[in-house]
Protein backbone atom coordinates (compact mmCIF):
# COMPACT_ATOMS: atom_id res chain seq x y z
CA UNK A 1 0.00 0.00 0.00
CA UNK A 2 1.50 3.32 -0.61
CA UNK A 3 1.71 5.71 2.11
CA UNK A 4 -0.28 9.06 1.49
CA UNK A 5 -0.51 11.72 3.56
CA UNK A 6 -2.68 15.18 2.94
CA UNK A 7 -1.44 18.84 3.30
CA UNK A 8 -4.33 21.65 4.30
CA UNK A 9 -1.93 24.74 4.64
CA UNK A 10 -1.19 28.29 2.78
CA UNK A 11 1.07 28.18 -0.49
CA UNK A 12 4.56 29.80 -0.26
CA UNK A 13 5.26 31.12 -3.43
CA UNK A 14 9.14 31.42 -2.49
CA UNK A 15 8.96 27.34 -2.22
CA UNK A 16 10.46 27.37 1.07
CA UNK A 17 7.69 26.79 4.07
CA UNK A 18 3.90 25.99 3.60
CA UNK A 19 2.01 23.67 1.32
CA UNK A 20 5.68 23.74 -1.12
CA UNK A 21 7.74 21.88 2.19
CA UNK A 22 5.03 19.45 3.26
CA UNK A 23 5.04 18.25 -0.72
CA UNK A 24 8.65 18.65 -0.52
CA UNK A 25 8.73 16.44 2.78
CA UNK A 26 6.67 14.54 2.08
CA UNK A 27 8.42 13.36 -0.74
CA UNK A 28 11.57 13.24 0.53
CA UNK A 29 10.79 10.21 2.94
CA UNK A 30 8.76 7.91 0.54
CA UNK A 31 4.80 8.98 1.22
CA UNK A 32 2.51 10.01 -1.66
CA UNK A 33 1.18 13.93 -1.04
CA UNK A 34 -2.11 15.81 -1.76
CA UNK A 35 -2.91 19.47 -0.96
CA UNK A 36 -5.58 21.64 -0.08
CA UNK A 37 -4.92 25.19 -0.48
CA UNK A 38 -6.41 27.67 2.45
CA UNK A 39 -4.34 30.93 1.17
CA UNK A 40 -1.66 32.02 -1.07
CA UNK A 41 0.71 34.12 -0.09
CA UNK A 42 2.85 36.23 -2.20
CA UNK A 43 6.51 36.12 -0.42
CA UNK A 44 10.04 35.35 -0.31
CA UNK A 45 13.17 34.96 1.73
CA UNK A 46 12.66 38.38 2.38
CA UNK A 47 9.30 38.34 3.67
CA UNK A 48 5.58 38.31 3.13
CA UNK A 49 4.31 41.43 0.80
CA UNK A 50 0.61 39.66 0.32
CA UNK A 51 -2.10 37.22 1.37
CA UNK A 52 -4.91 35.76 -0.45
CA UNK A 53 -7.39 33.95 1.52
CA UNK A 54 -9.18 31.00 -0.41
CA UNK A 55 -12.88 31.25 0.20
CA UNK A 56 -14.11 28.56 3.09
CA UNK A 57 -16.17 27.15 0.16
CA UNK A 58 -13.70 26.30 -2.09
CA UNK A 59 -11.48 24.59 0.57
CA UNK A 60 -14.29 22.43 1.52
CA UNK A 61 -14.64 21.72 -1.99
CA UNK A 62 -10.95 20.44 -2.18
CA UNK A 63 -11.41 18.76 1.13
CA UNK A 64 -14.54 16.59 -0.38
CA UNK A 65 -12.19 16.11 -3.76
CA UNK A 66 -8.98 14.48 -1.83
CA UNK A 67 -10.79 12.87 0.65
CA UNK A 68 -13.65 11.15 -1.18
CA UNK A 69 -11.30 9.58 -3.67
CA UNK A 70 -7.95 8.43 -1.66
CA UNK A 71 -7.19 6.53 1.21
CA UNK A 72 -5.71 8.96 3.46
CA UNK A 73 -3.48 7.60 6.46
CA UNK A 74 -2.44 11.13 7.91
CA UNK A 75 -3.37 14.52 7.45
CA UNK A 76 -1.16 18.00 8.67
CA UNK A 77 -2.67 21.12 8.91
CA UNK A 78 -0.80 24.91 8.66
CA UNK A 79 -1.88 28.27 7.77
CA UNK A 80 -5.64 28.42 8.88
CA UNK A 81 -5.85 32.20 8.42
CA UNK A 82 -9.88 32.89 8.77
CA UNK A 83 -12.28 31.72 11.55
CA UNK A 84 -14.64 30.20 8.23
CA UNK A 85 -11.63 28.59 6.98
CA UNK A 86 -11.15 26.49 10.43
CA UNK A 87 -14.79 25.84 10.80
CA UNK A 88 -14.25 24.17 7.31
CA UNK A 89 -11.81 22.19 7.84
CA UNK A 90 -13.17 20.94 11.45
CA UNK A 91 -15.96 20.01 9.54
CA UNK A 92 -13.97 18.36 7.00
CA UNK A 93 -11.88 16.41 9.34
CA UNK A 94 -15.42 15.16 10.94
CA UNK A 95 -16.53 14.31 8.13
CA UNK A 96 -14.09 12.00 6.69
CA UNK A 97 -13.24 10.64 10.12
CA UNK A 98 -9.20 11.48 10.03
CA UNK A 99 -7.43 10.53 13.31
CA UNK A 100 -4.22 10.91 12.52
CA UNK A 101 -3.84 15.00 12.38
CA UNK A 102 -1.02 16.90 12.84
CA UNK A 103 -1.98 20.68 13.99
CA UNK A 104 1.13 23.49 13.04
CA UNK A 105 -0.48 26.63 14.49
CA UNK A 106 1.51 28.80 11.54
CA UNK A 107 0.86 32.49 13.00
CA UNK A 108 3.50 33.91 12.08
CA UNK A 109 6.36 33.92 9.22
CA UNK A 110 10.23 33.35 9.37
CA UNK A 111 10.68 36.71 8.52
CA UNK A 112 8.18 38.72 11.21
CA UNK A 113 4.89 38.92 8.93
CA UNK A 114 1.35 37.70 10.45
CA UNK A 115 -0.24 34.88 8.98
CA UNK A 116 -3.75 34.37 10.99
CA UNK A 117 -6.03 37.25 12.28
CA UNK A 118 -6.76 37.80 16.03
CA UNK A 119 -10.62 36.22 15.25
CA UNK A 120 -8.87 32.85 14.28
CA UNK A 121 -7.09 32.30 17.42
CA UNK A 122 -9.88 31.48 19.65
CA UNK A 123 -11.57 29.60 17.09
CA UNK A 124 -8.37 27.18 16.10
CA UNK A 125 -7.79 26.37 19.72
CA UNK A 126 -11.45 25.43 20.71
CA UNK A 127 -12.53 23.71 17.24
CA UNK A 128 -8.81 22.02 16.13
CA UNK A 129 -7.09 21.25 19.40
CA UNK A 130 -9.93 18.83 20.26
CA UNK A 131 -9.67 17.14 16.93
CA UNK A 132 -5.71 16.58 16.66
CA UNK A 133 -3.58 13.48 17.42
CA UNK A 134 -0.61 16.31 17.88
CA UNK A 135 -0.15 19.91 17.97
CA UNK A 136 3.52 21.46 16.99
CA UNK A 137 3.64 25.23 18.18
CA UNK A 138 6.74 26.90 18.98
CA UNK A 139 6.95 28.84 22.17
CA UNK A 140 5.38 32.28 20.86
CA UNK A 141 2.40 30.44 19.26
CA UNK A 142 1.73 28.46 21.97
CA UNK A 143 1.64 31.99 24.35
CA UNK A 144 -0.96 32.94 22.09
CA UNK A 145 -3.00 30.03 22.18
CA UNK A 146 -3.20 30.31 26.27
CA UNK A 147 -2.87 34.25 25.94
CA UNK A 148 -0.15 33.75 28.46
CA UNK A 149 3.74 35.03 28.38
CA UNK A 150 6.23 33.13 26.16
CA UNK A 151 7.55 30.27 28.41
CA UNK A 152 11.10 30.53 29.95
CA UNK A 153 13.12 27.19 31.10
CA UNK A 154 11.69 23.93 31.01
CA UNK A 155 9.19 24.09 33.78
CA UNK A 156 7.41 26.71 31.73
CA UNK A 157 7.23 25.22 29.06
CA UNK A 158 5.77 21.96 30.33
CA UNK A 159 3.25 23.75 31.64
CA UNK A 160 2.48 24.77 28.91
CA UNK A 161 2.07 21.96 26.69
CA UNK A 162 -0.04 20.92 29.90
CA UNK A 163 -2.61 23.63 29.42
CA UNK A 164 -2.68 22.86 25.62
CA UNK A 165 -3.76 19.24 26.29
CA UNK A 166 -6.16 20.46 28.97
CA UNK A 167 -7.58 22.44 25.56
CA UNK A 168 -8.39 19.22 24.03
CA UNK A 169 -5.11 17.76 22.06
CA UNK A 170 -4.18 13.93 22.22
CA UNK A 171 -0.87 15.71 22.34
CA UNK A 172 1.50 18.76 22.64
CA UNK A 173 4.80 18.90 21.09
CA UNK A 174 6.21 22.13 22.21
CA UNK A 175 9.22 23.57 20.01
CA UNK A 176 11.81 25.34 21.37
CA UNK A 177 13.67 26.48 18.10
CA UNK A 178 12.68 29.96 19.33
CA UNK A 179 14.61 29.78 22.74
CA UNK A 180 18.63 30.60 23.31
CA UNK A 181 21.63 27.98 24.32
CA UNK A 182 23.77 25.53 22.41
CA UNK A 183 20.54 23.06 22.04
CA UNK A 184 17.53 23.01 19.87
CA UNK A 185 14.77 21.23 22.73
CA UNK A 186 11.57 20.18 21.69
CA UNK A 187 8.89 18.79 24.43
CA UNK A 188 6.23 16.00 23.41
CA UNK A 189 3.92 15.27 26.15
CA UNK A 190 1.08 12.71 25.50
CA UNK A 191 -1.04 10.81 27.73
CA UNK A 192 1.58 7.78 28.31
CA UNK A 193 4.00 10.96 29.49
CA UNK A 194 6.95 13.68 28.51
CA UNK A 195 9.95 13.62 26.96
CA UNK A 196 12.62 16.03 25.92
CA UNK A 197 13.98 15.69 21.79
CA UNK A 198 17.18 17.99 21.93
CA UNK A 199 19.78 18.67 19.00
CA UNK A 200 22.42 21.11 18.74
CA UNK A 201 21.41 24.48 17.71
CA UNK A 202 22.93 24.66 14.12
CA UNK A 203 24.18 28.45 13.31
CA UNK A 204 22.99 29.54 10.04
CA UNK A 205 20.18 32.28 8.87
CA UNK A 206 18.37 29.62 6.82
CA UNK A 207 15.87 28.15 8.28
CA UNK A 208 13.06 28.93 6.25
CA UNK A 209 10.10 26.11 6.89
CA UNK A 210 11.71 24.60 9.60
CA UNK A 211 8.42 24.47 11.69
CA UNK A 212 6.50 23.44 8.03
CA UNK A 213 9.11 21.08 7.91
CA UNK A 214 8.96 19.24 11.12
CA UNK A 215 5.11 18.92 11.50
CA UNK A 216 5.18 17.42 7.60
CA UNK A 217 7.80 15.01 8.69
CA UNK A 218 6.00 13.67 11.51
CA UNK A 219 2.45 13.79 9.39
CA UNK A 220 4.95 11.26 6.60
CA UNK A 221 6.07 9.02 9.68
CA UNK A 222 2.20 8.85 11.08
CA UNK A 223 1.19 8.04 7.46
CA UNK A 224 3.57 5.22 7.12
CA UNK A 225 2.15 3.72 10.70
CA UNK A 226 4.85 4.76 13.27
CA UNK A 227 3.78 5.51 16.52
CA UNK A 228 3.71 9.46 17.82
CA UNK A 229 7.10 9.22 19.56
CA UNK A 230 9.01 7.58 17.04
CA UNK A 231 7.33 9.81 14.10
CA UNK A 232 8.46 12.78 16.59
CA UNK A 233 12.40 11.54 16.94
CA UNK A 234 12.54 10.64 12.91
CA UNK A 235 10.96 13.81 11.89
CA UNK A 236 13.78 15.99 14.36
CA UNK A 237 16.30 13.79 12.35
CA UNK A 238 15.16 14.87 9.26
CA UNK A 239 14.88 18.09 10.12
CA UNK A 240 18.38 18.62 12.12
CA UNK A 241 20.02 17.59 8.89
CA UNK A 242 18.34 19.86 6.84
CA UNK A 243 18.87 22.92 8.53
CA UNK A 244 22.56 21.79 8.77
CA UNK A 245 23.01 21.81 4.98
CA UNK A 246 20.67 24.53 4.48
CA UNK A 247 23.71 27.08 3.49
CA UNK A 248 24.64 24.10 0.38
CA UNK A 249 21.87 25.96 -1.06
CA UNK A 250 21.70 29.57 -2.39
CA UNK A 251 18.30 30.40 -2.76
CA UNK A 252 17.32 34.20 -2.50
CA UNK A 253 18.98 37.37 -0.72
CA UNK A 254 17.20 36.96 2.68
CA UNK A 255 16.03 33.88 5.46
CA UNK A 256 16.76 30.76 2.85
CA UNK A 257 15.05 27.49 3.04
CA UNK A 258 16.25 24.37 4.55
CA UNK A 259 17.47 21.53 2.48
CA UNK A 260 14.76 19.00 2.25
CA UNK A 261 16.64 16.57 -0.22
CA UNK A 262 20.37 16.72 1.40
CA UNK A 263 19.97 12.92 1.26
CA UNK A 264 19.79 12.47 -2.70
CA UNK A 265 21.20 15.91 -3.96
CA UNK A 266 25.01 16.04 -4.62
CA UNK A 267 27.75 18.14 -6.12
CA UNK A 268 28.79 16.92 -9.76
Amino acid sequence: MTAIAVTIAGSDSGGGAGIQADLKTFSALGVYGASVLTALTAQNTLGVSAIHDVPADFVAAQIDAVFSDLAVDAVKIGMLSRPAVIEAVAAGLDGYRQEKVVLDPVMVAASGDPLIVDAAVGRLRDLLLPRVLLITPNLPEAARLLAEPVAEGRAAVEAQAARLMQCGARGVLLKGGHGTGPESADFLLTQAGGRWFAAPRIATKNTHGTGCTLSSAITAELAKGAAIESAVAAAKDFVTAAIAHADELAIGRGRGPIHHFQKFWRED
